[in-house]
């Protein structure tokens, strides 16, 4: 399974003033599988400790922060020898020991010539419960699930995954309808890389869908493991508010779908538990649009979506039969997993910031604007073939010299005002 995130941990291994790395995600993200793959294809040898499993390690760090002493410590448990550029050091769930993140540090400033990479589910909540946390001696990056261009790689479709990229349209918008089917299938499958593995192995989905359950069970796990036991009934809450919260045409997040009466007050922690998990994504919105534009955002209104299309599927117990078969899927869930999709795309890509539009007393909403450096794209989502877009048009008049993009079942096609790209586009707009 090839990831876009390898070419970002070729350029850690070779940089100047190269840190030790932590790969944050949410769980089964990938982020076990793409250390240990990375460090298999790259380096002499690997050592991976796992300091949720094996428990022997977990005072490794409290007597000091030697580091020849904790390599010492660990080649006599592994039997692997770390010696600097040849050996990839994998310290994985590594919150579990107390004081882990602050070895770091000195792996940075005592060790620089070793190659450290860290990962550890629930990573984000570790940090906000008092560890001391190597700002400025890390680096850091992201992993999301497989986006549509990696579902199209496992699933042997190199040749349409290389030309979204390239912008080929004349070549891609005969094959719209081959697209539009693979899009069905991410839609049900996700990109959750273990879901994606099975689809790929055996395509079969009631297995696919087993193991999409499996994951949120296990996100609702964590949550009774690591989170504040007054909040735990607010993030189920929460969570199981979702499709709801989605299904409806105006998905601002609405605080009494999960109790009559309830205010954000009641919510924000469980909200934010759940954001520095990596379950959810918030999306704030603008009531006006400028750059930057965190200049214009609305702390008061934002829309909620799951870290995954494949899961929300599974948390909507939506039938495999109306996700793939037909248009269903565009039609009968008014937009859900279509936004779903497009923020998912959003979120995989670098330096983007996503928010949405609109303006209090106007029923005209933007599904989303997007600042990428210095250019703002608002953003219109069209789930089936009626692609008239009367508040992107009205956004527009209010907004000369902006250039719009809708994203929907056509082809591409550019106009003076607008630029149409096929909703399977979203990751390339």
């Amino acid at each position: 399974m090839e990831r876009k995130i390898y070419n970002k941990l070729l350029e850690w291994k070779s940089r100047d003033g190269r840190k030790p790395l932590i790969i944050r995600g949410a769980r089964q993200t990938g982020k076990t599988w793409i250390m240990k793959e990375f460090g298999r294809r790259e380096y002499e040898n690997v050592l991976y400790v796992n300091f949720d499993l094996d428990k022997r390690l977990s005072g490794i760090f409290e007597e000091d922060y030697n580091i020849p002493r904790i390599l010492m410590t660990l080649q006599a448990f592994t039997g692997i020898k770390a010696e600097p550029c040849k050996t990839l050091i994998i310290l994985d769930e590594i919150q579990e020991v107390v004081r882990g993140l602050g070895a770091l540090k000195y792996f940075c400033e005592d060790a620089p010539e070793y190659h450290v990479m860290v990962a550890g589910s629930l990573l984000g909540i570790a940090l906000h419960q008092g560890t001391s946390f190597p700002v400025g001696k890390v680096d850091m990056l992201d992993i999301h699930p497989l986006d549509y261009e990696e579902f199209l790689w496992a699933t042997g479709n190199t040749s349409l995954a290389e030309l979204l990229p390239k912008h080929n349209w004349d070549v891609i918008n005969p094959l719209i309808n081959k697209y539009i089917q693979l899009l069905r299938l991410y839609y049900f499958v996700g990109g959750m890389p273990e879901a994606v593995e099975c689809f790929v192995k055996n395509g079969d989905l009631a297995e696919v869908r087993r193991i999409q359950g499996n994951i949120i069970a296990a996100y609702r796990s964590d949550v009774n493991k690591h989170a504040p036991a007054t909040e735990i009934p607010r993030i189920g809450m929460v969570l199981d508010s979702l499709p709801w919260q989605l299904a409806r045409e105006n998905k601002k997040f609405i605080f009494g779908a999960m109790r009559k009466g309830a205010r954000a007050a009641d919510f924000e922690l469980a909200i934010q538990w759940l954001i520095d998990c990596g379950i959810v994504h918030k999306v704030p919105r603008v009531r006006e649009v400028g750059l930057p534009l965190k200049f214009y955002e609305d702390f008061n209104a934002f829309k909620l979506f799951l870290v995954d299309c494949g899961l929300l599927g599974a948390l909507s117990e939506a039938p495999a039969a109306q996700m793939i078969v037909g248009d269903n899927i565009f039609k009968e869930f008014k937009g859900m997993f279509t936004e779903q999709f497009v923020l998912q795309q959003f979120m995989a890509t670098d330096s983007l910031y996503v928010y949405y539009h609109s303006q209090d007393k106007s029923d005209l909403e933007l599904d989303f604007v997007i600042q990428k450096e210095a250019s703002i794209i608002p953003v219109e989502v069209k789930a089936e073939g009626n692609v008239h877009a009367k508040s992107l048009h009205n956004f527009i008049d209010r907004h000369p010299g902006i250039r719009a993009a809708r994203l929907s079942m056509l082809g591409y096609k550019e106009q003076d005002w607008m630029i149409n790209y096929p909703l399977f586009a979203a990751g390339v707009i």
